[in-house]
């Protein structure tokens, strides 16, 4: 009896074993797993930044990022894949410091940032000072800027400032250099995809400065037509093309179409403007198109013949930037000689939009790309008001 209580209890302790020696295989199994994948995108940052040391700004720690932002004390804002801080260097320089959320981003985001916006140096792209890797921290140091973001200024706020004709027309010639810059100025064309008001940073001096290049592609110069695996961009401001392909192919132009939808934000701030009044029965290019016509121009109440002038521009520009067609929009070195040349020097686009469509129903794929264009007129306006 004894021999057998000694067989069943050294059985007992042999399974017991075995079964802990299993369960901590496993563990250590996944343990491996999980840092290989971590480590794995890791490795694939750090390669990039030896290969490309040319490039990159400075390298800081995560001790020295927790340093400068006080433990990541004075919180910004919050982007599409992080949390942006305030920081002071050693120098006493102000930065702006973007700590990426690890289960949001990834590694291609990070590089893509710093691949894109550690080649440029303009006056209207925000600088990318430095960047921290080490472990799954991601951080990305730039530029302060003191005024914010576009957003806060164009959209209904409690308190917003609300812009001048004059610092509008600024501001937009401003962004179209900043735009026109990554297309023709660097080595690489640099498509930017997110062209919208909360991308768009202000200074002291409200000089506007691209920022947010998570979604930026680079390409060769001589790409005309680029192919791309998913869409890229925000509903309200992405170009038609990136989701219907029988509209035209996909390129630069698709930032052009961007912009003329950052435009129509900027207008509809402006809440006197009566072609922005009921936007219940007319989309903003289609009520604002007539008027444009019109030798009495756009009717605004209590502005000035020179603030009518510059309304009237800017609309007109609109209008060409968001033409259906990709290739019947300018590019942004044309958006540019329009801004600085005056209203005199305009044209008047053909008249765009839904009621092209509508003439020309072999060229989109469904009814869908009108209920796309519909959203998207709506919700800018909506957000304008």
């Amino acid at each position: 009896m004894q021999v057998l209580m000694i067989i069943i209890i050294d059985l007992g302790l042999y399974h017991g074993a075995k079964i802990i020696m299993g369960t901590a295989f496993v563990l250590a199994f996944l343990i491996y797993k999980w840092r290989k994948r971590h480590l794995s995108a890791f490795d694939i940052i750090e390669e990039f930044l030896q290969n490309n040391n040319n490039l990159i700004p400075i390298r800081y720690s995560y001790s020295e990022v927790k340093k400068m932002t006080k433990n990541l004390k004075d919180k910004l804002g919050e982007g599409r894949y992080g949390t942006v801080f305030k920081g002071t260097l050693r120098s006493g320089r102000r930065v702006a410091i973007k700590m990426l959320d690890k289960s949001k981003a990834n590694e291609q985001e990070f590089i893509s940032e710093v691949a894109t916006i550690g080649r440029i140096h303009h006056i209207n792209v925000v600088q990318l000072i430095g960047l921290c890797v080490e472990g799954s921290k991601r951080a990305l140091i730039y530029e302060f800027m003191p005024n914010g973001s576009l957003n806060k200024y164009i959209f209904s706020q409690e308190g917003s400032i609300l812009l001048s004709y004059e610092k509008m027309h600024d501001i937009a010639l401003g962004v179209a250099h900043g735009i026109e810059y990554l297309h023709r100025g660097c080595q690489m064309q640099i498509l930017h995809f997110d062209i919208k008001p909360h991308n768009i940073m202000l200074d002291e001096d409200f000089t506007p400065k691209i920022s947010d290049f998570g979604l930026a592609k680079l390409y060769h110069m001589d790409d005309n037509i680029i192919s791309l695996t998913a869409v890229r961009g925000t509903l309200g401001y992405m170009a038609p093309e990136l989701c219907y392909k029988n509209i035209g192919s996909i390129s630069y132009k698709a930032d052009v179409y961007s912009f003329g939808m950052l435009l129509i934000d900027m207008m509809g701030r402006q809440k006197n403007m009566n072609a922005i009044a009921d936007q219940s029965s007319e989309y903003f290019p289609t009520c604002v198109y007539g008027e444009v016509q019109d030798e009495n121009g756009i009717k605004i109440e209590n502005a000035t013949e020179d603030e009518k002038k510059i309304a009237k521009e800017i609309i007109i520009v609109v209008l060409w930037c968001i033409q259906m067609k990709p290739n019947n929009r300018p590019s942004m070195n044309k958006v540019v000689e329009m801004l600085e040349g005056g209203i005199e020097r305009l044209q008047i686009p053909p008249k765009p939009f839904l009621s092209s469509l509508e003439r020309q129903p072999e060229d989109i794929e469904d009814n869908s790309n009108q209920t796309f264009l519909s959203s998207q007129y709506t919700q800018s306006s909506i957000q304008s008001n």
